[in-house]
Parts: C-alpha cells; structure tokens; sequence
C-alpha cells in the first residue's frame, strides 16, 4: 500500500479531489479569478500552462495532487503533496493557489488542515514542510499563521521561469507540534461557522 495515498478529503467548506486530466478546464476558470499566474513571488500556471501543469503533477511518483473544490462544486484552486518521504514519513505542501474570490475564507485553512490531518493523524508523519519564494509576504505569514516554524532560508535555492534565482524560505511541522497547530486550525475554521 502506497504511504500517503491521494483520496478525497472532505471538510464542511471544501473538498480535497485527486486531481485527474479533466480537471484542466475547471482549474483554467479558477485561475482566470484574479489571474494569480502574474504575481512574480509566486509560481502559479496560467490558462495556456495548466494542461503541461497537471501532466506534470501527475506524471511525478512523489506527488499527490488535489483540487479543492468548494461546497458549491466548483473547483476554486489546487493545492498538493510533493517531495513524500514514505521512509522517514514527511512531505511537503504546497503548489497551492486559489481563485481571488476565495483567499481570506475559510478555503485555504480547511484545505490545510485537512492536508495536515491526513499526514499527521491518518499516516503517522514525523513532519509536514512548506516552502515559498522568500519574497512572497503573503505566502510567508499564511504558513507562519498555520503554526509552522521557520527552519531556513535556501538562498539562491532555484532557476525560475524567468531566469531569476529564487531564494527560498522553509518552514515545517513537526508530529509534536502537530496538536498545537490542530487546536488553532479548528478555532479558526470555528469562526467561518
């Protein structure tokens, strides 16, 4: 049985879908919302990149690639599991983006937490890792409000798109911190009742 395996998560505001070819579309729409693939911190596909965006998900055997989909039914971002670790039991989380109308509710933080409850209580991670362009504020302060610690910055950590060198903060969970963090995550999604 494969460590970490991607199944649906299901909240009380959003839906956590494996992500799968035919979600290009509805992923094309969500990105439109706010055209997030022209913020320079942040590398999120546009609608001419999303098809070789989701063949790359799913082409990589240590990714486990979702699209959050609201109570609604649609489809308002991605978000997934990269760099699982099945024998020191850890991943990353990330390649999360969401559609304008629906950053500052409660979607990103159910999205999280149910991410999180999945490595932590489901498959008994030892940790849960971030990392986001260094100059991404935004980013930063979401990750650092979910309870995670900074462990470094990776300067000069990657070639972007572009040309430019990305410097890279990282920040993690680990299974210690994890009831902390779990306790915060359910008195904020409590406030979006």
């Amino acid at each position: 049985m494969t460590w970490l395996p991607a199944i649906e998560r299901r909240g009380r505001h959003v839906m956590l879908e494996p992500l799968v070819r035919d979600h290009v579309d509805a992923l094309c729409a969500a990105v439109r919302d706010g055209e997030a693939w022209r913020l320079w911190v942040a590398d999120v596909p546009s609608p001419q990149q999303m098809r070789r965006y989701v063949e790359t998900a799913l082409a990589a055997s240590d990714q486990r690639a979702f699209v959050v989909r609201e109570r609604s039914g649609d489809i308002v971002g991605t978000t997934r599991f990269y760099g699982v670790d099945a024998v020191n039991r850890r991943a990353l989380i990330g390649f999360t983006w969401y559609a304008a109308r629906v950053r500052g509710t409660a979607v990103n933080s159910e999205s999280k937490y149910l991410l999180l409850s999945t490595l932590f209580d489901e498959n008994d991670a030892i940790a849960a890792a971030f990392r986001t362009h260094s100059l991404n504020i935004a980013s930063r302060r979401a990750i650092e409000a979910l309870g995670a610690k900074q462990d470094g910055l990776l300067r000069n950590h990657r070639i972007r798109a572009d040309g430019t060198l990305r410097d890279t903060a990282v920040y993690s969970i680990i299974a210690a911190e994890w009831p902390a963090v779990r306790a915060n995550l359910r008195s904020r999604l409590a406030a979006y009742a």
